[in-house]
């Protein structure tokens, strides 16, 4: 690649180029629009393929009107289509897999969906089938249906009971406010409840279209092969027609109005699950690889400033990170601790204070160093397996609009300076600060730090 990202424009049907390690990787648009990339990889035995539809939680309407979907039946889709299609029961598409040894599995995410399995190179084309033939003929059984609006009413309450779940929901919602990313991926028992199969048909029959489709393999690939067995995947589905694929998302911010809040769940339980957050960056802003250095040193792991002061030295918390999410017009940097209810408002004081320090005086030079290496060595490491291959060909086809291997990626890791670290603390800190607690804790325990 030369020390620079693959531009992956929508109106070029081929593309081939050179990866770091030795690997290639192919692009090529079908016919129809459905896009088709792989990274083959030398010395491996094994692969991951994913299909992804370009459709999240986010793309949801509401229950609106009659066949409007509701929040939530983008993951609802995610389970119904393991249900069985036209040529194939719930149990053959599970013996599929196992029969062979192989993984398979989905993720809903807000913006957008994949089905995913990792099989020895030889049952490839066995997984682009039936995966293939999950996504275009999925039966959507009525009966099923109802059977499964049970087990994600479970999977809702399950979560339910996971303080963490749903301080972290409570996070994302005030933070990100009325946007449509602020909104659980799975809905909620009301929506789930309200779910009618008419409207999630229509949903599935709109978004699983070839225009949204990206289907991504990593590993022992054959892009000939991989292409040949999507086409004929796709066509069993009556999917062949003509198209272009769909627009990318618009990355410019969303217009929003922030503000600071203190949101608190009052529960009987031991510990108080506590979030501070604040507005992030988008996925595609170019300082993202200072914000990871920024995370990295903020509390990224044993040596960060957040557990060397909040569980190192004081014994305050067990467990206390940092994180980044960025989507194509939203973002959000949070920090998570977990800590006993009465010192809840003092670890909340503290984790606020680091990111302003850091925006005060800056890191250090053996900060950057450190933190420089943690993201180089995770990144390697992340690359030995095929599906961490898979998912960043993916995500680079529908959100980032290029590629970025391994050399592209430590290239601009060694640009982070300490002042660039410092300039984006300051944006940073300067934002409105959420705080979000599910425990034994009211919103009169924050009241001292000013936020709300």
């Amino acid at each position: 690649m030369n020390g620079a990202a693959t531009s992956l424009p929508l109106d070029i049907a081929e593309l081939a180029f050179a990866a770091s390690g030795d690997a290639l990787v192919r692009r090529t648009v079908l016919p129809n629009g459905a896009r088709v990339l792989s990274e083959r990889v030398p010395g491996v035995r094994s692969a991951t393929v994913g299909f992804w539809v370009t459709v999240g939680s986010r793309d949801e309407t509401g229950a609106d009107g009659a066949h409007a979907a509701s929040y939530g039946s983008t993951h609802f889709l995610e389970h119904l289509l393991f249900k069985g299609t036209t040529r194939r029961s719930a149990l053959d598409i599970a013996v599929s897999f196992d029969s062979v040894g192989g993984e398979h599995n989905a993720a809903t995410s807000k913006e957008y969906t994949c089905y995913y399995a990792k099989v020895q190179d030889k049952d490839l084309s066995m997984a682009v089938e039936v995966i293939g033939d999950m996504f275009t003929s999925s039966l959507i059984d009525a009966d099923e249906f109802d059977n499964e609006r049970q087990v994600i009413l479970e999977e809702l309450a399950m979560a339910d009971d996971d303080p963490a779940d749903v301080a972290g929901e409570r996070l994302y919602s005030a933070v990100l406010g009325e946007h449509p990313l602020g909104r659980p991926i799975g809905g909620d028992p009301a929506t789930i409840r309200a779910a009618t199969r008419e409207g999630v048909v229509q949903h599935y029959r709109q978004s699983y279209r070839p225009e949204n489709i990206v289907i991504a393999a990593a590993g022992a690939v054959d892009h000939d092969r991989l292409v040949a067995d999507a086409s004929a995947a796709l066509a069993r589905g009556d999917w062949p027609g003509a198209g272009s694929p769909a627009p990318r998302r618009t990355t410019t911010a969303a217009p929003q109005s922030y503000h600071s809040s203190v949101v608190t769940v009052r529960r009987p339980v031991e510990q108080v699950n506590l979030f501070l957050g604040l507005p992030g960056l988008v996925a595609t802003d170019e300082r993202r690889t200072t914000l990871a250095v920024l995370n990295a040193v903020l509390g990224g792991g044993m040596s960060s400033r957040l557990f060397q002061e909040i569980r190192e030295r004081r014994g305050l918390a067990y467990s206390v990170y940092s994180f980044a999410s960025g989507f194509s017009d939203a973002g959000l940097f949070g920090i998570y601790a977990g800590c006993a209810p009465h010192k809840a408002p003092q670890v909340a004081a503290l984790a606020r204070d680091e990111l302003v320090r850091i925006a005060d005086f800056g890191i250090t030079g053996e900060e950057l160093r450190r933190a420089t290496g943690q993201l180089s060595g995770a990144s390697a490491l992340a690359l030995e397996d095929s599906d961490a291959r898979m998912t960043r060909l993916g995500r680079a086809e529908i959100s980032m609009g290029e590629f970025s291997d391994l050399d592209e990626s430590l290239r601009r890791l060694a640009l982070v300076t300490q002042a660039d670290v410092q300039a984006l603390a300051v944006e940073l800190a300067g934002r409105p600060l959420t705080i979000a607690a599910v425990g034994d804790v009211d919103d009169a325990a924050f009241a001292g730090l000013g936020v709300g």
